[in-house]
């Protein structure tokens, strides 16, 4: 624990700029000591948000006398960066999707671990209320063992993943260049839905039930985009759990985002959708609850996260709705979607016990 958070920055594009730096700016209890970034405006986010050195090396940056680092960079840089600052002993804060595949998603896992620190991916909807309510429902065994599963997700995003990434700077209102193209428009670099979205769902659910998925079959479509603007998978789950899961970037502007999950038990049915904003678990005993949701609260907004992070490392809260082992099983069921989907839809294997167990390290093979 520490009463002040010396906190450096990898990483300081649009929703860096928009979202995670205010809100740290706007704590007393951090010093933003140093900020690693591309291109002309870095002086000016160093000078706009007071930090107090900027730098396009992020080893310099991790050098600096540190406690904690936010990752948002490109996807594919996030496993080698997360490594180099976990090595050093920082806590991280990692942007979604933490990594590509499901070894490193397993091997940030491990080094967390290991090194004792503290590793939250800012999935902005585990930390909403009634979502937070949901989870203490399940975990008083309402539901009784999970047997089958929907996780649905649709958002606006066709412009983020097909085309004009500025469309999606304009609904956040960032004051920056929006994103980067090379970025969410290239399957390299995990651009597409499944990386970009259904980590959402995904990650909620995974939180929810504390399920990992075995085996998965999945189909996407491109809808003429470069990268999957539409996903589809049947999914079954450790202990014999079935699922379905479906994605789509296409909503019309100013549609509320989708987030639906139906999780059926042998006690009970839950339901979760963000877009109606209601959540139910009914027991088949007759014992019901229907929470009440103040309207609007259903919308994203990714607020707690990053304050949770700084309260997570002061000693303030000791809740993390989305730590690195939720992130990991988000990550290997993404990537078996997308193989499963370049295999024709065969059936795949989501882990290998033997070798990607939470728990199990891996990082000496993958360093």
């Amino acid at each position: 624990m520490t009463a002040r958070v010396r906190l450096g920055a990898v990483g300081a594009g649009w929703w860096a700029t928009s979202n995670h730096f205010p809100i740290f700016a706007g704590r007393d209890d951090v010093d933003l000591v140093g900020v690693c970034g591309i291109g002309p405006e870095l002086d000016d986010v160093r000078e706009q948000f007071g930090f107090g050195m900027a730098t396009n090396d992020y080893d310099e940056l991790l050098d600096q006398d540190l406690d904690a680092v936010v990752i948002t960079t490109p996807h594919d840089l996030h496993h080698p960066q997360a490594v180099a600052a976990i090595e050093r002993g920082l806590h991280v804060l990692v942007e979604k999707p933490v990594t590509l595949t499901a070894e490193q998603g397993w091997d940030l896992a491990d080094r967390v671990r290991e090194a004792g620190v503290h590793f939250l991916a800012p999935y902005g909807w585990n930390y909403t209320p009634f979502t937070v309510e949901a989870k203490r429902l399940v975990e008083a065994g309402h539901l009784g063992d999970i047997q089958h599963v929907l996780c649905h997700m649709a958002s606006p995003t066709r412009g983020l993943f097909a085309g004009d990434t500025n469309h999606i700077r304009s609904l956040w209102d960032s004051k920056t260049s929006g994103p980067d193209p090379r970025t969410w428009q290239s399957p390299a670099r995990g651009g597409g839905y499944a990386h970009g979205q259904v980590t959402h769902s995904s990650a909620l659910l995974f939180w929810l039930s504390e399920l990992r998925a075995a085996s998965v079959m999945a189909k996407v479509s491109t809808g003429g985009a470069a990268v999957d603007l539409f996903d589809a998978a049947v999914i079954t789950f450790d202990g014999g759990a079935l699922g379905s899961l479906s994605g789509a970037a296409t909503l019309p502007d100013g549609n509320p985002y989708q987030v639906d999950l139906r999780i059926f038990g042998t006690e009970g049915v839950l339901l979760l959708d963000t877009e109606r904003e209601r959540v139910s678990l009914h027991r088949y005993d007759g014992q019901q609850w229907d929470l009440d949701i103040e309207p609007g609260a259903g919308a994203y907004e990714c607020i707690v996260p990053p304050n949770r992070f700084i309260d997570l490392i002061t000693g303030a809260s000791t809740e993390n709705n989305s730590d690195a082992d939720v992130a990991a099983r988000s990550v290997e069921l993404i990537d078996a979607m997308l193989r499963s989907a370049a295999a024709g839809g065969a059936e795949v294997a989501v882990h290998d016990d033997a070798a990607l167990t939470g728990g199990a390290s891996t990082h000496e093979e993958s360093a």
